[in-house]
């Protein structure tokens, strides 16, 4: 049998994902953070990989599934979250826009899975079959009731879970988290399909999604999981020193509102008293895309005449961010490369060949 006969759809899979095998695992793995930093990767979606100096790894909201993979059924779930805040009746358009650059059944020396809020892109069954199955008993899933909830009903063990409300602390290894109020208003009006919500009270909040405060010895990250725009930010901002603020941006299609606009994320950053704002989550989905550039247009333009204490910093998928030796950085680039040109003798048919 010739080569391409044998290659199967399986093999193909296999071999393909995830996108970046364990490019990133490794990487993670070998980062040495500097004295006083903390850093950061961006998995995707809002999904963090967070590292202290001291070794202790968070791995926050990272979701590990797909979009929309087939338009056979033309119409949205029943008691969708969008068809209930919109009315909406075709199917949404919601394709993954990006390749995995981690693999979860590689990833090793997890001190604690963080999960903000009960959406699946956020709240994954794949993510939390790995933790468990690469780490010990002492390594805790920790999240708010509902997020519990489902890590028990997908058969996490009880004594791993930890639930967390507004106002608690812990301790894991060197970093404090501290749950905080979230705003997810979408999150509210996620309930059963046969359940209604006109006229009804909605759900407590506090029990679906909780807002984050990593404290580590180089600084603290606030992780807002999908919050859109709070007048709470400020109080939360008031009470904290917030250093990195991570903020779900997206261009919101007609009729729907589910993400931070740039000028939500800007006003966020001023209300949190942050140092640096992060957009994330507009990578995700082909329906919410948007260009983060407009926010670092923005901020320029109202920097001077507001008095921003604040920068922005534009990101991409898979990269490292390191506070605060990156304080000084407005935009994300991949490595180059190439630092060891001419170590060795090139090997050209004459010198001027290029």
């Amino acid at each position: 049998m010739s080569k391409v006969q044998s290659i199967t759809k399986e093999q193909w899979i296999l071999s393909t994902f995830p996108e970046w095998g364990t490019w990133l695992n490794e990487e993670i793995e070998e980062t040495q953070v500097p004295k006083e930093n903390f850093a950061l990767w961006w998995l995707g979606c809002t999904g963090i990989w967070l590292k202290s100096h001291e070794g202790t790894n968070i791995l926050c909201d990272l979701w590990c599934g797909s979009g929309k993979r087939t338009k056979k059924n033309k119409l949205m779930k029943s008691g969708h979250q969008m068809q209930r805040m919109s009315g909406c009746k075709q199917l949404q358009p919601n394709l993954r826009t990006q390749p995995f650059v981690i693999d979860p059944f590689e990833m090793k020396n997890i001190h604690a899975l963080v999960v903000t809020h009960i959406h699946s892109d956020h709240l994954d069954i794949n993510t939390a079959a790995a933790v468990l199955q690469n780490t010990d008993d002492s390594v805790p899933f920790i999240g708010p009731k509902a997020v519990v909830k489902v890590w028990r009903d997908w058969g996490v063990p009880e004594q791993r879970c930890r639930v967390v409300k507004p106002g608690d602390s812990l301790k894991v290894g060197s970093i404090e988290i501290v749950a905080l109020e979230a705003f997810d208003r979408t999150a509210l009006i996620t309930v059963p399909q046969e359940q209604q919500l006109n006229g009804q009270f909605p759900q407590d909040m506090d029990d679906i999604a909780v807002n984050y405060l990593f404290k580590t010895s180089g600084g603290n990250l606030y992780h807002a999981g999908d919050s859109h725009f709070s007048v709470k930010f400020a109080e939360h901002g008031n009470n904290h020193e917030i250093d990195v603020a991570l903020g779900a941006f997206g261009e919101n299609p007609r009729g729907i509102t589910d993400k931070l606009t740039s000028v939500d994320l800007l006003r966020m950053a001023e209300c949190l008293k942050t140092k640096v704002v992060i957009p994330v989550h507009h990578d995700i989905w082909s329906n919410f895309q948007a260009n983060p550039q407009e926010i670092l247009d923005l901020w320029k333009n109202k920097k001077d005449f507001l008095d921003y204490e604040f920068t922005p910093f534009i990101w991409q998928v898979g990269g490292q961010y390191t506070y605060p030796q990156d304080r000084h950085k407005l935009e994300y680039h991949y490595p180059r490369g190439f630092e060891d040109v001419f170590t060795i003798e090139n090997d050209l048919p004459y010198p001027s060949f290029l």
